[in-house]
């Protein structure tokens, strides 16, 4: 009789699941795409919402919740040694089993480390059904897996190459940022991608946890394949901002032979004569001696070095919030012989 009841409640919510989707896609086909954008942020970003909390206050909201099919988000707090997830919910205990933990768990395409690094981080997530454990406690099992699958069919398939993405980062390797781009699914940012200006390292630009905006790259199934220097400004933008005769604050990127690499912004760098005591990664005063567009250089004179202390600025977008694609993008001035672009319409020239 029990087993019965839970078939029933399964197939209901199946129902308004299917629902759910056909009003997802009837969304996507009447081109409100922010509308859909917003069903599929990044994990963490409905976390502390009014609707979310109050959808998991107690049994009685989550069970509407979970006829209604609604996404949820709470905390993992543990990741047992067969790689299901224990989410701490404010009424009951919640469990994601490892084949509902992520897109591609069943088939190996990903790997279970994207399950074992959920553990104390936000996790979304569907109700599957509300049991009891053998106390007779109520317990929810939940499928993370479910709302990666949708947000894939219905919202990352769809994007195209140009389209403005907001994005979470995740995890920093030197070559490259790790980003979630919908309800955990993750991309990458290479790190010659990430701006104009060299780095050495990711975590020269971003911090775990921080919000950005990406662009789609190249798509291919199931992978989208991001970059982001495209959103810091061109050379002229950036360089709008001094004017020669001015001393200003910049970070030291490199330092050659031939002179001191020096970061204004972080789509616009300028050279100062070589100085035995700069070290890369170090602040710096820097003299702006000539800033000469048709040649893309900006002279610097070196006044002082100090140590970096600060975190990485948030970064300036030239791209309002409003714009959500870029067709083409032509860093260098129009004087300038030399020519570095990203033309979006031609996705296999880029």
């Amino acid at each position: 009789m029990l087993s019965a009841y839970f078939r029933l409640l399964i197939h209901t919510l199946e129902q308004h699941q299917r629902t759910a989707a056909l009003r997802c896609r009837n969304t996507i086909l009447s081109g409100n795409c922010q509308e859909v954008k917003m069903q599929y942020l990044p994990e963490g970003s409905r976390l502390h919402t009014p609707e979310n909390q109050a959808a998991l206050r107690s049994v009685a909201s989550m069970e509407r919740a979970m006829h209604a099919g609604t996404i949820l988000e709470a905390r993992a707090v543990l990741c047992d040694s067969g790689h299901n997830l224990t989410v701490q919910l404010p009424c009951m205990r919640g469990w994601i089993p490892r084949e509902e933990g992520a897109m591609g768990i069943t088939d190996g395409t990903t790997k279970d480390i994207a399950l074992i690094a959920r553990a104390g981080k936000p996790v979304c997530f569907r109700i599957l059904r509300i049991s009891q454990d053998e106390t007779g406690a109520p317990v929810a099992i939940l499928s993370r897996r479910a709302v990666q699958e949708e947000c894939w069919e219905q919202y990352l398939s769809r994007r195209r190459v140009g389209d403005i993405l907001p994005a979470t980062v995740t995890h920093l390797e030197k070559f490259g940022a790790f980003v979630d781009i919908g309800c955990g699914i993750p991309s990458l940012l290479p790190i010659d991608t990430i701006s104009v200006s060299r780095i050495s390292h990711p975590r020269d630009r971003f911090v775990i946890g921080q919000k950005i905006r990406a662009v789609v790259r190249q798509t291919e199934p199931h992978r989208i394949h991001l970059t982001h220097r495209e959103l810091l400004g061109t050379w002229e933008e950036n360089a709008a901002a001094f004017s020669a005769g001015q001393t200003v604050a910049g970070i030291i990127r490199s330092v050659e032979s031939y002179g001191v690499f020096v970061e204004l912004a972080p789509n616009l760098a300028g050279l100062a004569e070589p100085c035995e005591d700069a070290v890369a990664g170090q602040c710096a005063s820097v003299y702006i001696k000539a800033i000469l567009p048709e040649k893309m250089k900006v002279k610097l004179i070196l006044i002082d070095t100090f140590a970096q202390t600060d975190p990485p600025q948030p970064p300036r977008y030239f791209v309002p919030e409003s714009q959500t694609h870029l067709d083409y993008w032509r860093y260098t001035p129009d004087s300038s012989p030399r020519i570095i672009e990203t033309d979006f319409r031609f996705p296999n020239s880029i």
